[in-house]
């Protein structure tokens, strides 16, 4: 990834990515180029720097509160992987599109097919002469139906965006391309089309693999009491307790929760098999010679559980692992320790880390600081099921269920 990050920084072509996506031109699928490289700049000047992920704390805030008070007000197990997805989901559709979208279309279970279609490994698609399969089994049918349903909505978004785009300074992110699209400037390689592709990578990424790392860390901290016991410690000690108003600026402090966040990370990447790339010409790695247009995977799910970088029990919950040596204290996940990179590395690395993390880190803060979690039915949490289910981003197969108490009355 290190030495042949540039000739390996193209992408494979996948008919049915490219129905979904609208023929490559969004971030993740588009070959590598000049027009990768401008839209990629775009993405993250206007929505995914550091600047502009704290421009959207108080939308952060607002959502994980409303939050709050809606489980507060549950005496009944709660779908925690349903609540979670649906806060991510709200978060990236209020800045990228202005308002939410939730409450009135089928998100949920469109954006689960819309993921589940990407990551399919169909036939007619490392069989060409067989393409008719996937029309046969009713695929192509699918996909077709998915991809319509997600361009009449980033269509009506769109036209939303251009009817307010003179009537609004801090306007969300798909305002910001079309004023840009407007003034000719940064934005003018982009049409129509690109705008919406654009719009699609930032809410699928935004949203599916936000909502998973918090249905698993969740998962695990239900699993483990003393991890989920010293976290809230943490949470009580330095922030205050669950009556005292709990603000983004607070999270520098929890050097615990960012400890059980990576643990999660590395036990359960969101996307285990990394979005392939393809060589551009040939290479020569680790010895072998590798011919151009070679498709490579990069297994992250299997980094972060060898063995050989992960000598003390690699398939156990241990956030504390990360302090037992110097090494493990160093290891990164965004991209620059090749341990664990469960968001990829180089030139084809996510860019929206941050943005993920600083909805991460505040939900988690709030769940446990002002909740004990106990499972339904009386059952322990080293019973838990945690299968998962298989898809482009890897899900737990079975919600997650759970009994909340405020912890002063627990």
């Amino acid at each position: 990834m290190k030495t042949h990050d540039l000739v390996s920084a193209g992408k494979p072509e996948f008919r049915t990515a490219k129905k979904l996506l609208y023929d490559g031109k969004d971030v993740a699928a588009c070959p590598y180029g000049e027009y990768w490289r401008q839209t990629r700049r775009l993405c993250v000047l206007h929505l995914l720097s550091n600047k502009k992920v704290q421009s959207g704390r108080a939308v952060r805030e607002e959502e994980v509160g409303l939050l709050v008070n809606r489980i507060r007000q549950n005496v009944q197990p709660v779908n925690l992987s349903e609540l979670l997805s649906c806060l991510a989901n709200d978060v990236i559709c209020r800045i990228a599109f202005g308002r939410k979208y939730s409450a009135t279309t089928n998100f949920r279970d469109q954006l689960v097919e819309f993921m589940e279609l990407l990551g399919a490994l169909s036939v007619g698609e490392f069989i060409p002469c067989l393409s008719w399969v996937n029309w046969i089994t009713g695929f192509d049918a699918r996909v077709d139906r998915v991809a319509r349903q997600f361009d009449e909505l980033l269509e009506g978004a769109v036209e939303e965006g251009v009817a307010r785009l003179e009537k609004q300074s801090n306007a969300p992110f798909i305002d910001v391309l079309l004023r840009l699209q407007k003034d000719g400037s940064e934005a003018s390689h982009l049409d129509r089309e690109g705008i919406k592709a654009v719009i699609l990578d930032m809410f699928v990424g935004g949203t599916d693999t936000t909502s998973t790392l918090l249905e698993w860390t969740m998962s695990e901290l239900v699993r483990h009491p003393r991890v989920m016991k010293k976290l809230r410690e943490e949470l009580r000690s330095k922030i205050g307790p669950e009556t005292e108003t709990f603000h983004e600026a607070n999270l520098d402090k929890l050097e615990y929760l960012k400890l059980v966040i990576k643990e999660t990370i590395r036990l359960h990447p969101p996307i285990p098999l990394l979005s392939p790339k393809q060589l551009t010409q040939d290479a020569t790695i680790m010895g072998y010679d590798v011919p151009s247009g070679t498709m490579i995977m990069t297994n992250a799910w299997g980094i972060g559980r060898d063995p050989s970088d992960w000598p003390e029990s690699p398939e156990e919950f241990w956030p504390e692992r990360f302090l037992a040596s110097a090494a493990a204290a160093d290891v990164d996940f965004r991209g620059q320790d090749y341990h664990l990179i469960p968001f990829g590395s180089g030139r084809r690395g996510c860019p929206g880390v941050s943005f993920a993390l600083a909805v991460v880190e505040l939900v988690l803060a709030n769940l446990v600081r002002d909740f004990e979690w106990k499972l339904d039915g009386g059952v322990r949490g080293e019973d838990l099921d945690m299968s998962e289910c298989v898809g482009l981003t890897v899900h737990r197969r079975l919600p997650l269920l759970a009994i909340p108490a405020t912890v002063s009355d627990y």
